[in-house]
């Protein structure tokens, strides 16, 4: 079982609404108008691996429908307690890529920092779901022997904050630790994945800008958006102030069954993507972490979207079609958008 991370004291808005996010299956079907069965059924899996939904994610989901795309990527479900071959608790081998507690290698030049293990929301098919959070603070204090290594590397160009979700920490904390990284000559670009512009709008405030203006590096902001109902207008709004920092906005989708395997769901999203001003990047492939089999989809079902999306798109609103593989020197792109000539 993943034990609770820790939630930030609660001095602020987002806070707030980040500690009052539903975690009890019974809660989210009284919200939802579903059946009380539901819950019941539910429970197993959220035992396992815990519910958390903020309520301004929640209103945005259909009332009274448990086939609602952005409930069914919180959703606890029975399938989730099935063993699977070759579905396994570390599916990247990130054990093997850690230099330091909390700092992952995986490919040439750049590395990445868990900047902490909590989450606005549990996305079931997270592929850190039984990731060891507390074996990565270290002895001598959260980050401390992370940047320690970084500074000795001077092959490291990028640093990539990941986690659980970096805008999960206080803009005090992200402000400690960048202060500490701006020391390091040899770090040239910054990127930050995060969900929590999308399902916490109320994240992006001024003080989260005012520290994305602040930065001395060239900053790119990867958002994990897997549906187009997802960019409501607050959402749309955190975004167009993330914008007005300077940032590059792109987006990572996950390809989940059920959610957004269909060529129109993938387009649409794409489309209001743009519109809200990021750029489509990367359609992933699910990682066959355990618990998550029945968000599965092919990877000849993958490019059959990918060349369905290019025929209707243009080019730069076709993602690419990857999988992360072990071992890799990069990420395995499937497909590009590329439409074979004589077709």
């Amino acid at each position: 079982m993943i034990a609770a991370t820790p939630l930030p004291r609660q001095t602020s808005g987002w806070q707030r609404e980040l500690a009052e996010a539903i975690s009890d299956p019974a809660e989210l079907a009284a919200e939802l108008g579903l059946p009380a069965e539901w819950a019941t059924a539910a429970a197993p899996a959220a035992a396992l691996f815990g519910l958390r939904v903020p309520r301004s994610f929640v209103a945005r989901m259909r009332h009274g429908d448990p086939d609602d795309p952005l409930l069914r990527q919180v959703l606890p479900v029975s399938a989730e307690l099935a063993e699977s071959p070759g579905f396994v608790a570390d599916p990247l081998e990130e054990a093997r890529a850690r230099r330091a507690p909390g700092l992952l290698q995986k490919y040439r030049g750049r590395a990445l920092l868990i900047a902490t293990g909590a989450c606005a929301v549990h996305c079931r098919y997270c592929f850190r779901r039984e990731f060891p959070y507390g074996e990565q603070q270290g002895e001598t204090g959260r980050w401390t022997e992370a940047i320690a290594a970084l500074a000795a590397d001077p092959g490291i160009s990028e640093l990539i904050l990941s986690g659980g979700d970096p805008f999960s920490l206080t803009n005090a904390r992200l402000e400690s630790l960048t202060r500490a990284l701006a020391d390091i000559p040899h770090l040239r670009q910054l990127r930050v994945h995060t969900r929590q512009p999308v399902v916490l709008p109320s994240r992006v405030d001024a003080g989260l800008l005012a520290w994305l203006r602040s930065l001395p590096w060239r900053t790119t902001v990867v958002l994990h958006v897997n549906h187009a109902r997802e960019l409501d207008t607050t959402a749309g709004d955190a975004i167009t102030a993330l914008r007005s920092t300077g940032v590059l906005l792109l987006n990572q989708t996950v390809l989940l069954k059920g959610v957004n395997d269909d060529a129109a769901t993938l387009a649409e999203l794409s489309r209001s993507l743009h519109f809200a001003g990021v750029l489509p990047y990367y359609l992933h492939l699910p990682d066959r972490v355990r618990g998550t089999a029945h968000f599965e989809v092919s990877e000849a079902r993958g490019r059959q979207l990918v060349d369905a999306l290019a025929r209707e798109l243009p080019g730069y609103l076709v993602p690419r079609l990857v999988r992360e593989v072990p071992g890799e020197d990069a990420k395995v792109v499937l497909a590009a958008g590329l439409i074979p000539a004589g077709r």
